[in-house]
């Protein structure tokens, strides 16, 4: 059936008796896997023996654009399928079973429906699709906040923070995922035990590592990595979807066994896996077969071979049954007809054969003793919080974890630092002692307003990328329960202020004196004051453009474009007197006004004798002449200050309430 020659559709073998009587031992469960009372407990997680069933699970599309072709032709070719323009099925009565201590694989052609069937079990189907079917833990129906008491769920991609080691990443995980109620010197155990029982041992002082930036783990490292950050709080149930996606097969096969060693442990996993290898699929306890979105098998491995056996194929022998069933339930380019055919006969065996049968007996038996089971009601779990961890607790975790990523980036550090010192040097030099006559006025009033364009521009590029860098590793964490968004936005923007007062400081104490500006200590350190306000207005308003576009190459595209208008109101280029009244509004935000004004101010207010090198009759004769030909109050001083910290508080608002909005809507 794997050549390439014409396909002929499966047309012998159905298994139409419906043996209700055979017993299958595949659905058998022993006393040990019998479900057990959750009374009593603190920790929904921490249970064992689950259960979980899903029946009738139908998935359609509500905009009428089916995912692939292949969904399409199986809209348009299969026989039991109805053909709607306003809708296409994706999954169609999928009905199925997970069991204690059994490692259960999602198999399928491309576009069978493996990925959209894992979605819709763990509540993270797509918002263009209607989901239908009923989901169960123990025979008792769930929703998506019981499921994640009970469950975890490893995604194809690995996502961390690259500078930490593996030992922090999972220190970090146990403090906010773990129950409040666990003590951290427990904490800290399980952590040692989940990195023996993963084999990090060796690894675990090693830097997690960035993709093309930072060399650190190994791909089966980073997966296992990504295995022990979700059985830290030892969860009884278990979703990972493609766990050997872009490992090779020695490396694969390192990965199931993982999963296979869990599974022993008594708990329940589900996986979807594109064409394992034979090693590997020899390790599934269960295998699900999709073809089109329906069931085309489920049982174990030996029994698809008999069920395929009694249909009239037969697996050759030293072939890898995986490659085997995926290319006869495969729809063949050019023979879509036959291979339909083929699908509806295999999956209408199935479905009256013994396996279906005793699965479905099975279930109701499930559902026949849910009261004695444990009590997952949406009630009960009303009042929990979706936060493992106290808001405190939340607090102190992610800042450590944000400051560690600072420290542990002494290169960008010490690249902004020298960045700094050589724009003061060399602006120092270009307005070397500059005096308080007709030129010097020009000259000094250009390094001030140099001085804040360095500042904003050079702050605003350094913190552009902060959050759309981490914006993947935050969305995951945080709709997984794990901290807040107003504690990753406060932790990430406090960890960064040392440098960020560091730095204006450095700036304004090798330039001030250089250039010649006011002697007096209370103007330099006025001056200090103000650039760095200038510094971290730049900063919030660099955390606005991350948090509002998301992406790198956007907020480098937009970032620099927005500052441009508030620098041309900013008093040097165009008088502020002459600001049109239609553009007066978007001036009131401009930092470089109310900077410029302020260091104006600080540098000429005291000034009584202004030396006029040249006959000209504009010539300001005093301090207070060169601040009223730019239209700068000294009464505006100290409104000024207070509304370059009223732009501080109110850029990293809007910053907050941007990354507030994209939490929300991606939920």
């Amino acid at each position: 059936m794997g050549n390439q020659e014409e396909r002929k559709p499966l047309l012998g073998g159905r298994n139409n008796n419906g043996d209700a009587t055979a017993k299958s031992h595949y659905l058998s469960l022993d006393q040990s896997r019998d479900p057990i009372a959750f009374a009593g407990t603190t920790d929904l997680s921490n249970q064992q023996s689950i259960t979980y069933t899903w029946t009738n699970m139908n998935v359609h599309t509500k905009n009428g654009k089916s995912r692939n072709i292949y969904q399409t032709m199986a809209s348009c070719c299969s026989n039991n399928s109805k053909h709607k323009l306003q809708k296409k099925q994706i999954l169609k009565n999928v009905s199925g079973s997970a069991h204690p201590g059994e490692l259960l694989a999602l198999m399928g052609s491309s576009g069978a429906g493996k990925t959209t069937l894992l979605n819709s079990l763990t509540f993270r189907g797509d918002r263009n699709v209607e989901e239908m079917g009923t989901r169960a833990i123990n025979g008792m129906p769930v929703n998506a906040n019981t499921l994640a008491a009970v469950s975890a769920y490893v995604q194809q991609h690995d996502l961390f923070i690259g500078t930490l080691t593996v030992r922090e990443h999972l220190t970090f995980q146990a403090l906010v995922r773990m129950d409040r109620h666990i003590p951290y010197e427990k904490r800290m155990a399980r952590v040692e035990e989940v990195i023996q029982e993963l084999s990090l041992k060796k690894c675990e002082d090693t830097i997690i590592g960035v993709a093309g930036k930072i060399k650190g783990l190994s791909g089966g490292e980073m997966k296992r990595l990504s295995f022990a950050s979700e059985v830290l709080t030892d969860p009884p149930l278990m979703f990972c979807d493609e766990p050997t996606s872009g490992l090779d097969s020695f490396m694969a096969q390192n990965v199931v066994s993982v999963l296979k060693s869990m599974s022993t442990k008594g708990k329940t996993i589900v996986c979807t896996i594109h064409q394992p290898s034979s090693e590997v699929y020899s390790m599934f306890d269960k295998i699900l077969l999709l073809a089109s979105g329906r069931t085309a098998f489920l049982g174990t491995p030996n029994e698809a071979i008999e069920f395929f056996k009694m249909l009239g194929v037969t697996c050759p022998k030293n072939h890898n049954p995986a490659d085997f069933f995926i290319q006869l339930l495969a729809v063949v380019p050019t023979q879509e007809v036959a291979s339909y055919e083929t699908i509806d006969t295999v999956c209408e065996a199935y479905e009256n054969s013994k396996y279906k049968q005793n699965m479905m007996d099975h279930q109701h038996d499930l559902t026949a003793m849910k009261k004695n089971t444990l009590d997952l009601s949406p009630q009960r779990l009303a009042n929990r919080s979706p936060y493992k961890a106290t808001w405190l607790e939340q607090f102190s975790a992610v800042f450590w974890r944000s400051w560690l990523s600072v420290k542990k980036e002494p290169t960008i550090t010490k690249v902004r630092i020298v960045q700094t010192v050589m724009v003061a040097s060399l602006i120092s030099f270009i307005f070397y002692n500059q005096h308080p006559d007709q030129d010097g006025v020009t000259n000094i009033n250009g390094a001030l307003f140099m001085c804040i364009s360095n500042m904003t521009f050079q702050n605003v590029l350094a913190v552009i990328n902060v959050f759309c860098s981490e914006l993947p590793v935050f969305m995951r964490e945080h709709h997984n329960g794990m901290y807040r968004t107003d504690v990753y936005f406060l932790c990430k923007t406090i960890a960064e202020v040392p440098i960020f007062l560091a730095i204006p400081v450095i700036f304004t104490a090798i330039m001030y004196y250089l250039i010649g500006l006011n002697p007096k200590l209370i103007h330099f350190l006025t001056a200090v004051l103000i650039i760095t306000l200038v510094s971290l207005v730049a900063v919030s308003f660099g955390y606005l453009i991350s948090c509002v576009s998301g992406s790198i190459s956007v907020a480098l595209s937009i970032g620099p474009t927005i500052v441009i208008p508030f620098l041309l109101f900013g008093g040097y280029f165009l008088n502020v007197g002459s600001i049109p009244p239609y553009f007066r509004w978007l001036s009131f935000f401009s930092w470089f006004k109310y900077a410029n004004e302020g260091l104006q101010i600080n540098q000429w207010a005291d000034i009584e004798r202004i030396q006029c090198n040249r006959v000209n009759t504009t010539c300001p004769r005093t301090g207070h002449g060169v601040l009223e030909s730019n239209n700068f109050l000294e009464s505006d001083f100290f409104m000024d200050i207070i509304l370059l910290f009223c732009l501080i508080f109110i850029f990293r608002m809007l910053a907050f309430l941007a990354l507030l909005v994209r939490t929300t809507r991606n939920k």
